[in-house]
């Protein structure tokens, strides 16, 4: 049996251009590749900044659902305590020193007005000297929607 196998100078070459054709024809049907050829005219509209908004919007999202089960935490345990007597909770003066710290337009209540003028800011440190800032805004609201 002849184990050594006759090669030819040309047949590596041959070969090479067969595993190309047989990877480009595989790709094709691949379905990442079939996916990213559907979304192909959508990638134009993107941004940097579309995609930094998407990923802060996200990062939000997360940041925000934590704060909220620490607070409510927070809540439950104090209360908890003011329940079985070893504290005492004055709950409406807590609100209104609250309100007061994050009262944006000085009414007293906590309203649209107060969350756009937040929103004014956060996008201002958040897109500062960022290039292609335009899509931003969307794109937060679009990692916080869909994340």
């Amino acid at each position: 049996v002849n184990l050594v196998e006759e090669v030819h100078p040309d047949s590596s070459t041959k070969q090479q251009e067969e595993n190309r054709s047989r990877m480009t024809a595989n790709n094709n049907h691949d379905p990442i590749s079939q996916i990213l050829g559907k979304a192909k005219p959508h990638f134009g509209k993107l941004t940097f900044g579309s995609v930094v908004g998407y990923c802060s919007g996200a990062a939000a999202k997360k940041v925000g659902k934590a704060l909220a089960v620490l607070g409510g935490l927070a809540f439950i345990a104090i209360q908890s305590a003011v329940y079985s007597g070893y504290v005492a909770v004055d709950w409406d003066k807590v609100k209104d020193d609250a309100v007061a710290k994050i009262d944006t337009d000085g009414d007293g209540d906590l309203t649209l007005s107060d969350a756009k003028n937040y929103w004014k800011k956060v996008k201002a440190i958040l897109t500062k000297n960022v290039p292609s800032a335009g899509g931003f805004s969307l794109g937060f609201m679009y990692g916080v929607r869909y994340n």
